[in-house]
């Protein structure tokens, strides 16, 4: 038997051998691409949030202030402090019964406690030393009189009528009562049922937005509501866009805008 023929057995086995090692590693690739897709698919499941949109929704509404606080300071002087303090009452009387004719409720005026100090100024002396040329200089404190103050504060519902009084009180600088008027301050007493509303229309706001945007990516929807959280509300001046961290509560102006803003997150169908 030659050579060639006893080799034959032997090529043979080795062809058999290869191949059934062959079909074990591809028979162990499927099997290990199937728990890696396994896993994958389980990662997935895991995190639902990659299959959410995040949106920001606000919303903007024109209030006018039902409520309106203002004061006036009253102040007068005087050699002694009697004199200073019957000054005082004077023109703090004056001012309340201007108010009053003004047609702003007693209840709605109070007078705040008086303060009545003395007021001195500093006067420079030079004194020589008797026998020499040399001159010292000296400051001495001297009683100027007595400063006398009192605030009269309103608070009220009727903001135009106060507004008015307030522009109109200095005309007691004509009777000699020296009087201060501040500006006022403007509040909303039902701000809370506001941001109710406000918060409602945002998250509306927010939901038309994520519609848009999945519609125009096309074969999207929107889903059921994820998560949903409250952004900053801004209170500003009517036809202001100023925005803070801790959010605005403007009391400067009768009429107010108001922003609220909501941050919500939506499945994707």
């Amino acid at each position: 038997m030659s050579n060639d023929t006893a080799a034959q057995p032997s090529m043979n086995l080795r062809k058999t051998y290869s191949f059934r090692w062959g079909a074990f590693a591809l028979s162990l690739a499927v099997v290990f691409s199937t728990l890696i897709a396994a896993v994958t698919w389980k990662d997935v499941r895991k995190r639902p949030d990659r299959n959410n949109i995040r949106i920001t929704g606000s919303a903007r509404k024109r209030i006018v202030s039902d409520l309106i606080q203002w004061s006036a300071t009253v102040e007068a002087t005087a050699p002694d402090r009697t004199a200073a303090y019957m000054a005082l009452k004077s023109g703090t009387d004056k001012t309340v019964a201007f108010l009053k004719t003004q047609g702003i409720k007693a209840e709605e005026i109070q007078t705040q406690s008086a303060s009545v100090n003395e007021e001195f100024e500093a006067v420079q002396e030079d004194k020589v030393l008797p026998g020499t040329n040399v001159a010292l200089r000296s400051e001495k404190r001297v009683s100027k009189g007595f400063h006398a103050m009192q605030v009269v504060a309103v608070s009220s519902a009727n903001v135009a009528l106060i507004e008015k009084a307030s522009r109109e009180v200095t005309s007691l600088l004509e009777q000699g009562v020296s009087v201060t008027s501040r500006s006022p301050s403007y509040y909303y007493t039902r701000l809370g049922e506001v941001k109710l509303e406000m918060l409602a229309e945002a998250a509306k706001d927010a939901r038309s937005r994520a519609e848009n945007i999945l519609g125009s990516a096309g074969n999207t929807s929107v889903g059921k509501l994820v998560t949903a959280d409250m952004g900053i509300i801004n209170i500003n001046a009517a036809n202001s866009t100023g925005t803070s961290n801790e959010g605005n509560n403007d009391t400067t102006s009768c009429d107010k805008d108001i922003i609220t803003i909501v941050h919500a997150e939506y499945e994707v169908k």
